[in-house]
């Protein structure tokens, strides 16, 4: 008998895969107390709905070993199964290219205080090379550990989860103890309801600026639907993954509501954030900083003091996330390989890429994986010029192919629903009518999403990103219907 995951573990699994810190302070950035609102429809249009949709499907299909493709495969079938896992598993390694770089940041923050990424060196190689390696080493290190199998990937992202709520807690002390202290009073004033409505930053005042935010607000949500490809793995699926979906999507969208409302204890946002010194790249580390130091001015410690507590905080912030992004990566290089590889049919893949090592993983695919991850992240950082274009162009391809997944599993609800020779342990969608109408809504948000994502470059004239960003889905989705289509004749000619 494997050990099995908990309700805690999986919840902790859930809010270090999904649950952003950084997507906090960025909120705030853009649009103030205002990105409150926005955050809150994204949750009631988007997060509740689609999390009680998968809910349902993982309760129902509760020892499908693939996720997604599981869910979708029996619902509209395998075709589309296939091509919709397929654009959704290219998506997540995408990010995994983009990001494996990107850790170095708050590990950097953590050791210095500071991002110094830019000043490292070895073997005479330039700083964005150096952190390539890393990179690759990052990524090897992980698909080594998560091929030790699930109760690997378990722990590490519950540690993941741990870090992130303590990140949480750390602020959330630091905000209360300095609005006391200053008797109420906040950095960043309200004036009204005109605060919880209107941008402070004048980039944000067009609508269309502002539609930009809501797609943005809706995938802080995202990555879910990664928590499928374990559903064979947890203790009492059947109530473990509806009540910790449930409980994490109430927690996560109130951590984000709250977090942002206490943003404004510490942080002025003309005072601080005005500047061409901050950016969404260092915008975290710069208004933690500034909360340490707020917090030692208002319970009138020296200037020294205050700076040093500003220090000590910057220092953990690069320590939760760096965990929290751990966690995150041991569940994205196994989740979405395990529904696509093993969800489908057996007979599509090599007979290598299915098996299984004693730690019942895919060893051998999740192998294949880093080193196509290594060369992207290697080719992109010592490629030059022409490698930056195509790292542009693959994160551009990316960007819309994260949100097909939901569109897919959203549109193949109702097909789900009509099956009628299946047991439903978990069962919130009982009407047919108002089913279907909550379908049809989230389907318009996430396709609305979609065409604007499309649409923005086209209104900056910047067609070479408008072109590939319409492109992801389709070249990907090209490639797996291509790829089934030659593997199903083969399965033909065999059977013949």
């Amino acid at each position: 008998m494997k050990k099995k995951i908990t309700l805690f573990g999986l919840i902790m699994m859930i809010f270090s895969t999904i649950f952003g810190f950084a997507n906090s302070p960025i909120a705030f950035d853009q649009m103030g107390y205002a990105s409150i609102i926005w955050y809150i429809i994204g949750a009631i249009f988007f997060f509740l709905p689609v999390s009680l949709m998968l809910a349902e499907y993982g309760s129902a299909y509760k020892e499908a070993k693939g996720g997604i493709y599981s869910w979708l495969a029996e619902s509209v079938g395998e075709k589309t199964a296939f091509i919709g896992t397929f654009i959704w598993l290219a998506s997540w390694i995408t990010w995994l290219v983009s990001t494996a770089s990107k850790v170095w940041i708050p590990f950097s923050a953590f050791l210095f205080g500071r991002d110094t990424t830019q000043s490292w060196h070895v073997f005479g190689l330039s700083s964005t090379e150096t952190i390539a390696l890393l990179g690759v080493l990052w990524i090897l290190v992980i698909t080594f550990f998560s091929a030790r199998g699930m109760d690997s990937i378990s722990k590490i992202s519950s540690i993941g989860g741990v870090f992130v709520i303590l990140l949480n807690v750390v602020f959330l002390v630091a905000s209360i103890v300095t609005w006391i202290a200053n008797k109420g009073q906040l950095m960043e004033p309200i004036n009204g309801m005109s605060s919880f409505i209107h941008s402070p930053n004048p980039q944000f005042s067009s609508p269309i600026a502002i539609i930009s935010f809501v797609i943005y607000a809706i995938f802080a949500y995202a990555g879910m639907e990664t928590m499928g490809g374990v559903t064979d793995d947890l203790e009492k699926p059947e109530k473990t993954f509806p009540k910790a979906l449930i409980f994490s999507t109430i927690l996560i969208t109130i951590s984000y509501s709250v977090i942002i409302f206490l943003w404004g204890v510490s942080t002025n946002w003309n005072q601080l954030l005005s500047g061409s010194h901050v950016n969404l790249g260092n915008v975290t580390y710069v208004m933690m900083h500034n909360l340490g130091v707020t917090l030692g001015h208002s319970l009138h410690l020296s200037e020294a003091t205050s700076l040093m507590l500003g220090s000590l905080i910057i220092r953990f912030t690069g320590l939760g996330m760096f965990i929290g992004y751990l966690g995150a990566f041991f569940v994205i290089v196994y989740s979405p390989i395990k529904s696509l590889i093993l969800g489908s049919d057996k007979t599509l893949w090599p007979a290598k890429m299915t098996k299984l090592n004693k730690a019942n993983m895919p060893a051998y695919t999740m192998w294949v994986q880093a080193i196509i991850i290594s060369i992207f992240i290697l080719l992109i950082s010592f490629g030059g010029t022409s490698a930056q274009k195509f790292y542009v162009i693959l994160t551009d391809m990316g960007n819309v192919s994260t949100s097909c997944p939901y569109i897919f599993l959203v549109a193949a609800f109702p097909f789900f629903k009509k099956r009628t020779d299946i047991e439903r342990p978990f069962e919130i969608f009982k009407n047919k009518l108002w089913t279907n109408i909550i379908v049809v809504i989230v389907l318009i948000v996430l396709i609305a999403s979609v065409i604007f994502t499309c649409l923005e470059p086209v209104l900056n004239h910047d067609y070479d990103t408008a072109f590939w960003t319409v492109i992801g889905p389709i070249f990907f989705g090209g490639v797996a219907w291509i790829f089934y289509a030659i593997r199903e004749r083969r399965m033909k000619k065999n059977a013949q």
